[in-house]
């Protein structure tokens, strides 16, 4: 088992008075190689075993030339079967139970009877959809041991060339402090300096994001060794210097804490100059400005920004600047170049550690007036271009700019599927799930996300392969290109004299993609010269992609809210695989939204582009013949998940008529009604369990997953469909702003933002929800004391009101995050409920005593019974 997964050092830990943890090495890499140990204990738990023994550790492809370099695991078959069996069952439930309602329809109340049961039908039909991909999970473990014998003792002779993409916008929105600790953590990652290139698309085209990217390179001139000689984790050094301990890896403990001291004043001093630099960049402008009309930004070479200025002007404005390329650090050489000893003037002693940097490049594409630049995906696939030149490395990985690496190994664990000799040449992409720092400890708004990520997403692995997300995901880059997988490919790529103008109108980058395609290849350092720099340019104007391909068929596909799912989406159409990976401890850490109003703009955001691909060209009834059937599922179930919300929202909102009438039965007999929805209700929540088993989440995870599902379905989901249905109606696409991550700036206290409260149109369809299942609960108190607590029509009042009282359990961290900072006190809205539901519950005896006639003629113009909820 220990060849399955990556070597992970054997260390004892010894607290120490200043806080620090030493750890002496007896094998392995060091920290550096502390990848899936834990992993490897849950392998071998009772729940996942070997899908097939001749993917045992050591073992060789079909050709006998090749290690296979992961293995697969599938659930036990005594938790598999009866988990299938079950939905079975369920499924032959909810068709029987249709068939009763239709037998006894309800003659008093037709309308809401036939409402009723187009909302039931809707949620079976988005029931199977949802569960018909989950039933083959499985996990995928890499053997880096296997990887390592294969390319070279150390695992780095051979490794194929990355070019590392990262992404920002507003230095506001996401703080610089982020993008320069993502930035740090992949330069100092565990992967061939020589064989791997960084890049930074700042779309708001900024001097003090350059400016930040120069002070980056220098202070890696010191961070980057660092990790390196003492293998420290994470290398983000915001994160690491948060640690309360810090593990040193190796024998002289007395010197790893005098450097971690000396660095960590170089870090504060490195921060400080980051925080300057909007004030460095004005005082400095300012003084080139001095008797001069021009309101110009200026470089500290005295030269003026070619990109946006911070006293905009004409054509040095937001949305309309001159591309810019920098190559702020050029690629190293091949060779290694040990640092220097300590001295005077250099207090670190870096004499055994490689001091290269890799290739580090500021990218800011051009911006016109009358363009549609096309956000994220435009981003990108400008940086696609520009990279193809100066690297064209055959992998790349892309991160959001809050995203950085919290594991150094994470750039090798991939190309265990990507380089396996079974079906790696098929593979688009490998996925790893999004994990986040700063959540608050209850993970109140769900921001985890462990039902989708550990579950769902393992699920999809037994298909074709998880969907694309966005971040944290490495790509081949000639799917990235548009070109079909080897399967399907009767020779070599061959695109000269074919591509016509399907790239674009740039030659250079034509001819290189055949070199793209090469997957052992590295990166050829290329020389800046006039030439590239005008190809450059062209790759990066705005009409480059204009009568191409570009958006569509190749790159990110554009015109789409979630462009990251649509391009994975046509991946997967042109009959590409991809593959779930999670390791331990994880590849990636971000940052989530933790206030209610931004986590919600995030989901509308994501719910309002799921639709889009529903009614575009990215329909997954519209894919051909090489997208796995059950993949076809998944998809069509990721875009039209939101409609199913809209009759959530009318059941939920169905106690207002409770209100006022005595009783109104949506189905009789009721009582064989309310049994029939526990059975196939039940049936979801036991399924779900079985879930929880293999994906190896808590139920804290479940339910925290439940209940922001419905805040969602009461009000984000709902607004989705009615955008959606605007932009088909009028033609106008629909504005998603970007969400604002969190800052400590203006506070002490790291979870300020999930006391705030931001009120807006968004939250009032939840707060009605809330509010009328309130009164709800309440009314029911009232009939319950009228009617006698022992009748009949008492108890199925009982019932009903305990369909309230289970949305406003769920909707409880709604309602804890629209009371602000009186949410950290949930006794005060313990409190407030009982008051509410009592004076409702008084307010009802006493008028039903005062006018029992006038009620009695409300209750018979509205029909006869009691609320229940949804069958699916």
């Amino acid at each position: 088992m220990a060849a399955a997964v990556t070597r992970r050092a054997n260390t004892l830990r010894i607290e120490t008075p200043d806080g620090y943890a030493v750890a002496d090495v007896e094998s392995g890499r060091g920290a550096s190689a502390a990848v899936d140990s834990p992993l490897a204990k849950r392998v071998v738990d009772n729940v996942w075993v070997a899908a097939d023994e001749g993917e045992l550790p050591g073992n060789v492809s079909g050709d006998g030339t090749r290690p296979l370099l992961f293995r697969t695991m599938k659930v036990k078959a005594s938790i598999l079967h009866p988990y299938r069996l079950l939905i079975l069952v369920r499924l032959i439930a909810v068709v029987a139970f249709f068939g009763w309602r239709v037998k006894h329809r309800n003659h008093d109340a037709v309308w809401l009877w036939a409402t009723s049961m187009v909302a039931d039908t809707w949620f079976a039909l988005s029931w199977i959809l949802n569960q018909l991909p989950k039933l083959n999970p499985i996990k995928r473990v890499p053997d880096m041991v296997a990887l390592a014998d294969q390319y070279g003792s150390s695992g780095d002779a051979n490794l194929p060339g990355i070019d590392v993409f990262v992404t920002t916008v507003d230095p506001i929105d996401e703080p610089i402090l982020y993008t320069v600790n993502t930035i740090l953590s992949i330069l100092a990652t565990d992967y061939p300096v020589d064989r791997y290139a960084c890049y930074l698309s700042d779309d708001g085209g900024t001097l003090v994001h350059y400016e930040a990217m120069v002070e980056v390179a220098g202070f890696a001139v010191l961070w980057v060794p660092f990790c390196r000689k003492h293998c420290v984790e994470p290398r983000s050094p915001e994160n690491y210097f948060g640690m309360k301990t810090q593990p040193c890896v190796g024998g002289n403990a007395g010197e790893f804490m005098r450097d971690h001291r000396r660095l960590r004043r170089e870090y504060e001093e490195f921060k400080v100059r980051i925080d300057s630099l909007s004030s460095t960049i004005r005082k400095r402008s300012d003084a080139y400005n001095k008797g001069d009309g021009l309101r110009a930004t200026w470089m500290a070479d005295g030269t003026q920004w070619p990109g946006t200025w911070i006293e905009q002007a004409e054509n040095q404005r937001r949305g309309q600047h001159a591309g810019i390329v920098q190559v702020i650090l050029t690629h190293p050489s091949c060779k290694t170049q040990l640092g220097s000893p300590a001295s005077t003037g250099n207090p670190f002693d870096f004499s055994n550690v490689d001091t290269r940097l890799p290739m580090l490049v500021y990218i800011s594409r051009e911006k016109r007036p009358g363009y549609n630049h096309q956000k994220k995906a435009g981003a990108m696939n400008a940086m696609l271009r520009v990279s193809g030149l100066l690297s064209n490395a055959p992998f790349i990985i892309n991160f959001d700019c809050d995203h950085y690496i919290n594991n150094s190994q994470a750039f090798r664990v991939p190309m265990c599927f990507m380089l396996d000799p079974r079906d790696g040449q098929n593979t688009a992409f490998v996925q790893f799930p999004q994990r986040f720092d700063d959540v608050d400890p209850t993970d109140r708004y769900a921001n985890h996300n462990r039902v989708f990520f550990d579950g769902t997403m393992l699920c999809l692995n037994g298909i074709q392969g998880p969907s694309y997300l966005g971040t944290g995901t490495m790509f081949r880059r000639v799917a990235l290109y548009g070109m079909e997988p080897p399967r399907y490919r009767a020779e070599n790529i061959k695109l000269l004299g074919k591509a016509g103008n399907k790239f674009g109108n740039s030659i250079p980058l034509v001819n290189s993609m055949p070199d793209a395609a090469v997957q052992e290849r590295s990166i050829t350092p290329v020389l800046v010269d006039e030439q590239l720099s005008n190809d450059l340019a062209t790759l990066m104007t705005c009409a480059y992609d204009e009568r191409s391909s570009w958006g569509r068929d190749v790159g990110w596909v554009y015109d789409i809210a979630t462009e990251d799912v649509a391009t994975g989406f046509r991946m997967h159409r042109q009959g590409w695989r991809s593959t779930y990976c999670s390791m331990e401890p994880a590849a990636f850490r971000g940052t989530a939204p933790i206030n209610l109003t931004e986590r919600l703009y995030q989901l509308l955001r994501w719910s309002g582009g799921s639709l889009e691909m529903f009614f575009s060209h990215s329909n997954a009834l519209l894919a051909g013949r090489r997208m796995h059937p059950l993949q076809r599922v998944a998809y069509l179930n990721m875009s039209t998940y939101p409609i199913v919300t809209v009759f959530i929202l009318a059941y939920n909102l169905f106690p207002v008529l409770w209100l006022f009438s005595d009783q109104l039965y949506i189905q009789r007999p009721f009582g064989t009604y309310i049994m029939y929805l526990v059975a196939v209700i039940a049936m979801v929540h036991v399924i779900g369990m079985f879930e929880v088993k293999w994906a190896g989440i808590t139920l804290l995870d479940w339910f925290r997953n439940e209940q922001f599902y419905m805040i969602a379905a009461t009000g984000v989901y709902p607004t989705a469909v009615l955008y959606l249905a605007l932009k088909l109606v009028t033609g106008k696409g629909i504005y998603f702003r970007l969400t604002s991550k969190q800052t400590e700036a203006c506070s002490n206290d790291k979870f300020a933002d999930l006391y705030t409260v931001r009120w807006v149109p968004l939250l009032i369809p939840t707060v009605a929800v809330f509010v009328v299942n309130v009164a709800a609960v309440g009314a029911a108190i009232g009939k319950a004391v009228t009617w006698g607590l022992f009748t009949e029509k008492a108890q199925h009042v009982v019932l009903g009101m305990m369909f309230n009282m289970c949305i406003l359990l769920l909707l409880y961290p709604f309602a804890l995050g629209i009371m602000g900072q009186w949410g950290k006190r949930p006794v005060v809205l313990f409190v407030i409920l009982v008051m509410a539901t009592g004076a409702v519950g008084v307010v009802y005896f006493t008028l039903h005593a005062q006018y029992p006639g006038e009620w009695s003629e409300v209750a018979v113009s509205l029909g006869e019974a009691s609320l229940t909820g949804p069958s699916g």
